[in-house]
C-alpha cells in the first residue's frame, strides 16, 4: 500500500482541491497551509491506496451525495438524499477533473437512487419515480421531470433505495426495511423488477435489510447485492453481508436469520421458510454501500470484471471499522477482501465511500457522502505510461 497525505481544513477539504493530483502522482506531503486568518488546518490526513494507483479529487461541494449513474456520453450524475438534488458533471477536456457541472435539479424528496438509460436519467422521490428526458441534449435547461411508475410505498426515514437497469432491460430497484428489525410489509425489504412499458413489477428478492448497491457479474449476469446488518447487537454481531440471486424471489433472512448463523432473537423463523445465506460475510458494521463489478481496463488484469465494494463505515462501534474501497474474489476456492482505498486514518474518517462506478476512461469513480465529494481511482502506471505516449 502507499499512503497520500495532505492537510486538514475544517470546512471542505479546500486543500485537496488546490493539491491533491499532485500528491497522487508524486506521494509527496508538501501541501502549503492556511493562514491563521483562514483557520489553519489543524494536523495531517491520511489516505491510503493500493501500490500503482493514485487518487484525486473529481468534484466537491455536492452535498450528501449518494447514487452515481453514468450517462451515454460520459456525463456523470449524482443523486443526494437530504439536500434533494441532482446534479450533472462533464469532463471536457478529459484531465479527470470537473470542467462544467449542472444542476439538474432541486427541491426533490430524497432523489437517493438514480439511473440511466438510452438517454434518459431516472430518479427515485417520494412514492414514485421520474424520468428526464434526453437529458444530456438538456443540461442547461433539463425541463420538468415527468413521472414513469408510482405504486412505490411512502417514503420512511429509515429506508434506502438504490436502482439500475438489468441486463433484462427491467428498472430494478431496492427498497429497505423501514427499521432497524421488524417484519415489514412488502415491497419493504425487497428487490423489485420493473417493466416500464407495461408498468408490471414482480419481487426478485425479498428478506433484506438496507441495500444500496447491486450488480451483476458480467461473466454470468446474476444479480448480487450488498446488505447492511442490523444495529445493538454489539461490536462485532452481526456480519454484513454479500449476496447472490440464483433463484428469483429467494429469502435472504432478515429478519430471522443474520449473515449464516446469528438468530435473530426478537422473532422466530417460519418452520418452511427456505433462506439463502450469504456467498460472503464482511465484518460487523463496516456498512456495505455501493457495489459494483469493474468493467474498464485501466487497471490491472487481475481487477478486471471483479466485484467492488464500498464499505461506508462503522458509527455504532466502540472503534471505527470499514471507511474504504475492498476487492472481493475468490482463489483456489476461498474468497479474499483487499483493501484499494483507504479513507480512515487512525480513527478519523477522511471519508465515507457510498458508491462506486467504471468511469470512460477506465478509472473509478467514488460517490463520498461524508464530505460530499467524487473522487476519482486511476492505475498510475497506467496514465503514466499514456502520457509518455504522446
Amino acid at each position: 500500500m502507499m499512503t497520500i497525505k495532505t492537510k486538514r481544513h475544517h470546512r471542505l477539504l479546500n486543500v485537496f482541491r488546490n493539491g491533491l493530483k499532485g500528491l497522487c502522482m508524486s506521494f509527496s506531503v508538501a501541501v502549503v497551509g492556511l493562514s491563521a486568518s483562514q483557520h489553519a488546518y489543524a494536523d495531517s490526513m491520511t489516505i491510503t491506496v493500493t501500490k500503482g494507483f493514485g487518487i484525486t479529487l473529481f468534484a466537491s461541494d455536492l452535498g450528501d451525495v449518494k447514487q452515481m449513474a453514468i450517462g451515454d456520453k460520459g456525463t456523470l450524475f449524482v443523486g443526494s438524499k437530504k439536500k434533494g438534488t441532482i446534479y450533472a458533471l462533464e469532463d471536457g477536456n478529459g484531465d479527470g477533473k470537473v470542467d462544467k457541472r449542472y444542476l439538474i435539479a432541486k427541491g426533490m424528496d430524497y432523489p437517493e437512487a438514480i439511473a440511466f438509460k438510452d438517454g434518459h436519467l431516472y430518479a427515485t422521490e417520494e412514492d414514485r419515480i421520474v424520468r428526464f428526458a434526453n437529458i444530456e441534449t438538456r443540461l442547461r435547461r433539463p425541463g420538468r421531470a415527468k413521472e414513469v411508475f408510482s405504486n412505490l410505498p411512502e417514503l420512511d426515514k429509515k429506508h434506502t433505495r438504490a436502482m439500475r437497469f438489468g441486463p433484462d432491460g427491467r428498472l430494478y430497484l431496492s427498497i429497505g426495511a423501514p427499521c432497524n428489525v421488524c417484519e415489514a410489509q412488502a415491497p419493504f425489504g425487497s428487490i423489485i423488477a420493473i417493466d416500464l412499458d407495461s408498468g408490471n413489477s414482480e419481487q426478485v428478492a425479498v428478506g433484506i435489510r438496507s441495500v444500496t448497491g447491486f450488480d451483476w457479474s458480467p461473466v454470468d449476469n446474476k444479480l448480487w447485492f450488498a446488505d447492511s446488518g442490523r444495529n445493538w447487537m454489539g461490536d462485532n454481531l452481526p456480519p454484513d453481508e454479500i449476496n447472490r440471486v440464483d433463484t428469483k424471489g429467494s429469502h435472504f433472512g432478515f429478519p430471522y436469520l443474520h449473515a449464516k448463523s446469528v438468530e435473530e432473537p426478537a422473532y422466530i423463523k417460519p418452520r418452511n421458510l427456505n433462506i439463502v445465506l450469504p456467498e460472503y460475510e464482511l465484518p460487523a458494521h463496516v456498512s456495505p454501500k455501493g457495489l459494483h463489478f469493474y468493467t474498464g481496463t485501466q487497471f490491472p488484469q487481475r481487477y478486471h470484471q471483479q466485484m467492488f465494494v464500498a464499505e461506508n463505515g462503522s458509527w455504532n462501534r466502540s472503534s471505527k471499522i470499514g471507511y474504504q474501497i475492498v476487492m472481493m474474489s475468490v482463489q483456489n476456492g476461498k474468497s479474499s477482501r483487499e483493501t484499494v482505498v483507504s479513507f480512515l486514518d487512525g480513527e478519523f474518517p477522511v471519508a465515507r465511500p457510498f458508491d462506486i462506478l467504471t468511469a470512460p476512461d477506465g478509472a473509478m469513480y467514488i460517490s463520498d457522502d461524508l464530505k460530499g465529494n467524487i473522487y476519482r481511482l486511476y492505475y498510475k502506471n497506467s496514465e503514466q505510461s499514456q502520457e509518455s505516449a504522446q
